[in-house]
Order: structure tokens, then sequence, then C-alpha cells
């Protein structure tokens, strides 16, 4: 058997300090208990002169640092201090829904909020969820916050 037959079934879920990524990272771990699985949580951060975008100049060392605050303090909320399930913490610079289509190549599954903290967050479906659930190489949950903004 080869190592990929052996391991235990690896959940992928993207947050982003959304109440949907909440939910999706709280499903993530349900699901990934019941299969005996492992997560694998990805933050992305994107910053705009990555893509050559006209911004004023800004220290994108402090969004960095911000975001990793944010991302720790976002699975420390949601997980507690021992979660119940193997997790691996990844943080990546660049375009969110490439982040998690890449981080989910040989997944089990793709977890995913149905929109985040994007320019358009009263889309019933987020940009980043809909990409995924294209172009991802496993199958895709999309899921709502328990409640409604």
């Amino acid at each position: 058997m080869t190592e990929a037959e052996t391991a235990p079934p690896r959940v992928v879920v993207g947050i982003d300090g959304s109440p949907s990524s909440r939910a999706a990272l709280r499903w993530a771990v349900r699901y990934a208990e019941r299969i005996g699985g492992t997560i694998d949580v990805v933050g992305a951060i994107e910053v705009p002169m990555d893509y050559g975008w006209g911004a004023p100049a800004v220290d994108t060392r402090m969004d960095e640092d911000l975001a990793r605050r944010n991302f720790d303090a976002e699975l420390a909320e949601t997980l507690g201090e021992q979660p119940p399930v193997p997790v691996q913490r990844l943080m990546v610079r660049g375009n969110p829904a490439d982040a998690l289509i890449s981080a989910a190549d040989g997944a089990d599954v793709l977890v995913v909020g149905n929109r985040g903290r994007g320019a358009f967050a009263r889309a019933l479906l987020g940009s980043v969820s809909q990409r995924c659930a294209i172009h991802a190489s496993c199958p895709v949950v999309i899921v709502r916050p328990e409640h409604a903004d």
C-alpha cells in the first residue's frame, strides 16, 4: 500500500474570519471526527501589490502580521485548546481561491463558507466558494453560517 492509501482522510477548510468560515471550520471538525480524518486549515493573505494594483504604499508585513494574528485567533476561538482531530495550519500569500484549490489537491473534501469578507459580501455565493466548487479536484462542501447576518 502507498502512503496515500494508508493516510487518514484529509479535510481542507478555508477560513477568513467571516461567520460562514467559522461555520465551515466547525462543520469540517465534525466531519473529520466522524471519518477519522485530519484537517488542513488554510488562510490566505492577499496583498494588492502582488497583482499590480494601483494601491498606496503600505507595509505589507503589518498586513501579514495582522492576518496571521486573526488566523490564530479564529482557530483558537473556534477549536479551543485541544482540537478533537489533528489540525495542520497553513497561511499562504496569494489569491484565496487559488490557495484553497491547490491545498485541496489530493484531499478527500474541501470545505468553504458560502461567502466571506470580500467586497461582494452580500452575494448569495461568494466568488471564492464558487471558484472552488468549479475548479477543485475533490468534492466541495459550501457551508452557510448557523445564524443569518
